[in-house]
């Protein structure tokens, strides 16, 4: 029996006794088992340097009551004025109960503090909770390319036309 407790979730930045468990997400969620021929995974073997170490980058987990990682998402600024989210992901069961959406808010509220003008992120087709969850907050799909036989999807939402994260 699953009580209310179950479903309060922290959003909270990275530590480095966080790493296994994102590793473990991390690897949970990749397509077939494999890496994208387009990633390397390297930011995942070190995210304190990949992430929480980088100016205008960061990285925040989904902890619950009982202080499992059930979520991460992270933000690295590749191009000036543009923040990327990357390496979203919630645990399985924990899926469908808004840790997404908690997740990209935060990231969202990054970017906004950071000054970014647009927020940029891919995903492959196959993802179709993803997607919905982009679409939530108002991403514009802006191109697909073929990646080892797999869609991408890149979005992207600008920050400056006035839009405010919506949830």
């Amino acid at each position: 029996m699953h009580g209310p407790q179950d479903m309060l979730v922290t959003i909270r930045p990275y530590q480095a006794k966080d790493l296994a468990a994102c590793r473990t997400l991390y690897k949970e969620g990749l397509l077939g088992g494999k890496i994208a021929e387009n990633d390397t995974g390297m930011d995942i073997d070190d995210i304190e340097q990949a992430y929480m170490k980088v100016p205008g980058s960061s990285f925040w987990v989904a902890e619950n009551h009982i202080h499992q990682i059930v979520g991460m998402i992270g933000v690295q600024q590749h191009d000036p004025g543009v923040g990327e989210i990357r390496r979203l992901r919630v645990q399985v069961d924990h899926r469908r109960r808004g840790i997404g959406t908690m997740l990209v808010e935060q990231a969202l509220k990054f970017c906004a503090e950071n000054g970014y003008l647009k927020v940029a992120l891919d995903t492959f087709l196959e993802r179709e909770p993803a997607i919905k969850l982009f679409e939530k907050f108002h991403f514009h799909h802006a191109r697909t390319r073929n990646v080892a036989g797999k869609e991408m999807l890149y979005f992207y939402l600008d920050l400056y036309e006035g839009e405010k994260p919506k949830s």
